[in-house]
């Protein structure tokens, strides 16, 4: 079997999967966008999101910025890699699946 991309998969498939995987990143970069943009929109419109305090004296916006955007980040992160590689191994060629698929296309004799 030959381990050649391009004898795998047509120019258009790779052209379609390119558009998705973009469509993908460009969507997970509004998202991250719209944390970054929102966390000090948060600061200057809530009062309370700077002047109340929680466990240890900290704000929400400090327990937000210390804590919980990176953890939105790295779940962004793996959703955006689980995303991104599902759709390539869904759109382009698969080594199991097409084996898979030649041998019950394959005629009686040559299985």
């Amino acid at each position: 079997m030959d381990d050649d991309v391009d004898a795998r998969d047509a120019p258009a498939e790779v052209d379609a999967t390119f558009r998705t995987l973009r469509r993908v990143a460009v969507g997970y970069f509004v998202l991250f966008l719209l944390a970054v943009v929102g966390f000090p929109a948060l600061s200057l419109t809530l009062g309370w999101w700077s002047d109340a305090r929680l466990a240890g004296g900290m704000s929400p916006g400090f327990a937000m910025a210390a804590f919980g955007l990176y953890v939105f980040f790295a779940v962004v992160g793996v959703a955006a890699a689980r995303l991104s590689g599902a759709v390539e191994a869904r759109m382009l060629g698969d080594d199991a699946r097409d084996a898979q698929v030649a041998s019950t296309d394959a005629p009686e004799g040559e299985r």
